[in-house]
């Protein structure tokens, strides 16, 4: 019998009068079932063994795939979607919040991304900085579908990404380098050793690109150019093991990014841009004791200052002949945070955990609006903001009862409070305050208690059906409740009165080995949301649109997914995902808002799909295709915007072929060539105006690996 992590376990008999002949094993990766997670359940459970529905991307699947950021990989998972559907190389950080199963879609996200276990949203916005995620190190990335409030809280109400990167070993260094089209060289670095008890890994990454134009050729004028981005990315990670029984760790990191937003003004050149500085840095200890409890305890912080311009483009002859800045902002915001469990087995077939957590979050949005003439006298000075702390505890059971079902129990109950909120706005010319100058807001504050319940069941050892019911809860970031911004001729407003959103949902599920190549599996899930935050319509005049973050009484969100994987002999490896979502506005309190009922929620497609095909010949070459297919999906919630040429209201659907080829040259060297969007499909992401995803970009490179011992 011949074992090794990811692979399934070979099984050769051999008679003892063949000792000494030799003997060729090949393995075979192991189905999706057999793959180790530790987010689902916030401890180590095979996926198989999981009642929720989870996809792992392994090491493998990083290195194959021809992404330069975390979330053009991500897309290989049908569930997975930014709220607008440009990449992060060139879309304004707000944007970049993440939704699985299209659960409430906007800037901010529904799905709590962590970076080894340790949040990794921004702490004043929600959103994610993609460019941030040190990909070359990442040794895995789990995604939980299913709501995970009862274990995470907060931001978890629509699942869990977690990256997870590798461990330090001995004498090992990684040097990788590639070139793509529209000037845009990326280079990474990594290594680690092991000191004794002591080990250290370290990664730097740096990436730079002329960029691309966003508004659609016909539509463009004098104010647009390329938008563009350059960051670059360090951090170290440190594991110090006294014993088998106490380990410590730590990790510090430091971020920059600065970015050219694709237009400038055309009374002084002035680019409409952002950037951002974020340092981070978290520890902890693992401790084995008596009696198999085992206890972890992090602590963790953030630094980050946010800048960001804003440009008005008003209606001109030709269009968009005339730009004119309209806001300056700059963001400080301070966080820090503390989670301590506890977990131990009883009997063999019960494991029992719990664990409490805390955060804190203080951040002002300080803004200068510009004159609406040339957009460069400041007319009125804004700081607003607060502070936000919030406190968790949680139980969970998992339990086999018997050998083929295995049961999991989960309550959470939160206290999330906003106090020390402020809006101090002050007309600059009068220097008096204005008559929405309020420099104490009221408080907010809210406890929530958030259950689940989930069984698996095995009726054969090649077919299991699983199922289970979640609650869970989201309060406002501190940008929604005090910030507003401008995206094109949209501007949307801040709502100090917002409210917690809650979920309801279900879901249940197959999985079927149909043979020991082939895995299929299939997931219904219907999520309904009382007080969803969404972007509604209050006016529409030919120059702007203006929005205001509101809660809704009700949206529902419903659908299917089905998955398949398929490998064919030792190289060959196929697979597909389809997921169909009914996501729509169920009911509001509001009458003004009535006529948005019935309504699709904007930026969910209808239907997804990826297909990926890889084979794998180390004496030969690597070789992936993939896939990404995507419905229309509408981009406002009153579902009238309609894309010039286009029929109907609404985005259309594309679809996006990449690939990827790499080959090994020697023992340490690897050569790859990539193209992203091959055949260089358009892609509308946005209207007023109309702007378009990436174009074809092809990157090539080598990577370079020593390994000692």
């Amino acid at each position: 019998v011949v074992s090794a992590p990811g692979f399934a376990d070979s099984h050769v008999t051999m008679a003892a009068a063949e000792a000494g002949t030799g003997l060729s094993i090949v393995l075979a990766p192991a189905p999706v079932s057999a793959a180790v997670t530790v987010t689902a359940t916030r401890g180590e459970e095979r996926v198989g063994d999981v009642p929720a529905s989870v996809s792992v991307i392994t090491r493998e699947d990083i290195q194959r795939s021809p992404a330069v950021v975390a979330d053009d990989l991500l897309r290989q998972v049908p569930t997975f979607s930014l709220f607008r559907r440009a990449s992060s190389l060139a879309s304004h950080p707000t944007a970049q919040g993440v939704s699985l199963r299209g659960i409430g879609p906007s800037g901010v996200s529904r799905t709590l991304v962590l970076l080894d276990g340790v949040p990794f949203n921004d702490p004043f916005g929600g959103w994610v900085y993609w460019t941030r995620v040190p990909l070359a190190s990442a040794e895995r990335v789990e995604v939980v579908d299913s709501p995970a409030s009862s274990l995470y809280g907060n931001y978890a109400m629509g699942g869990v990404i977690n990256i997870l990167t590798a461990a330090p070993t001995s004498k090992t260094f990684a040097f990788e380098t590639q070139y793509g089209t529209r000037s845009s060289p990326k280079v990474d670095v990594s290594g680690s050793d092991v000191f004794g008890k002591l080990g250290i890994s370290f990664n730097v990454t740096g990436f730079d690109t002329d960029g691309y134009p966003t508004v659609a050729a016909d539509e463009r004028g004098a104010v647009d150019d390329n938008a563009s981005v350059a960051y670059g990315n360090a951090n170290i990670k440190l594991d110090y093991t006294v014993n088998d029984r106490v380990r410590f760790f730590g990790h510090v990191g430091y971020f920059h990014e600065s970015r050219d937003n694709g237009k400038h003004s055309t009374f002084e050149g002035a680019e409409e841009a952002n950037d951002t500085s974020w340092t981070t840095a978290s520890g902890g200890v693992n401790l084995s004791l008596a009696g198999h409890n085992e206890i972890q305890a992090t602590v963790f912080g953030d630094d980050e200052l946010f800048h960001s311009t804003f440009l008005a483009v008003p209606t001109a002859t030709p269009p968009r002949s005339i730009g004119r800045m309209s806001l300056r902002q700059t963001v400080p915001t301070d966080g820090t945070g503390l989670s301590v469990q506890w977990s131990r087995p009883f009997g063999g077939k019960q494991v029992v955990s719990a664990g409490v957590d805390w955060r804190w979050v203080d951040g002002d949005s300080q803004e200068n609006a510009l004159d609406s003439q040339v957009g460069e006298t400041v007319t009125t000075a804004r700081i607003s903001g607060g502070t936000q702390q919030m406190s968790g505890v949680f139980v969970q059971d998992l339990v086999k009862p018997v050998d083929r079902l295995t049961l999991t129990f989960s309550a959470r109950v939160d206290h999330w409070r906003n106090y020390d909120a402020h809006n101090l706005e002050t007309r600059v010319a009068p220097g008096l305050p204005t008559a929405n100058n309020d420099p104490s807001l009221p408080d907010r504050s809210d406890t929530v208690v958030s259950p689940h319940a989930g069984a698996l069941y095995r009726l054969t050892d090649r077919v299991s059906i699983w199922g289970g019911v979640n609650q869970g809860f989201r309060a406002p970031t501190l940008n929604e409740l005090y910030r507003q911004f401008r995206v094109g001729q949209v501007l949307t407003l801040a709502n100090n009165q917002l409210g917690p959103e809650r979920l309801l949902g279900g879901e249940g599920g197959v999985e079927v080995s149909v043979t020991p190549r082939a895995t299929w599996r299939a997931t219904w899930f219907d999520n309904r949301i009382k007080d969803a935050v969404s972007n509604v319509t209050l006016s529409t005049t030919p120059s702007t649109v203006t929005q205001q973050r509101q809660n809704l009484a009700r949206t529902r969100i419903r659908g299917i997914q089905t998955d398949l994987e398929y490998r064919f002999g030792p190289s060959w490896q196929f697979s597909g995902s389809y997921l169909y979502e009914h996501a729509r506005v169920a009911a509001v309190d509001d009458p003004a808002q009535l006529d948005i009922v019935g309504n699709y929620l904007p930026q969910v497609p209808n239907q997804r799909a990826t297909l990926q095909m890889t084979y794998t010949n180390p004496r030969y070459v690597t070789l992936s295709v993939d896939l990404e297919a995507v419905g229309r999906q509408f981009d406002d919630d009153e579902n009238l915007r309609t894309v010039p040429g286009e029929s109907s209201p609404g985005l259309p659907g594309y679809a996006v072929v990449d690939l990827s080829v790499s080959r090994a040259i020697g023992h340490n060297l690897d050569a790859f060539l990539s193209v992203e969007n091959l055949f260089d499909q358009d892609i509308i992401v946005g209207t007023l105006p109309t702007t378009i995803g990436a174009p074809r970009f092809v990157s090539g490179g080598i990577r370079v690996r020593w390994a000692g011992r």
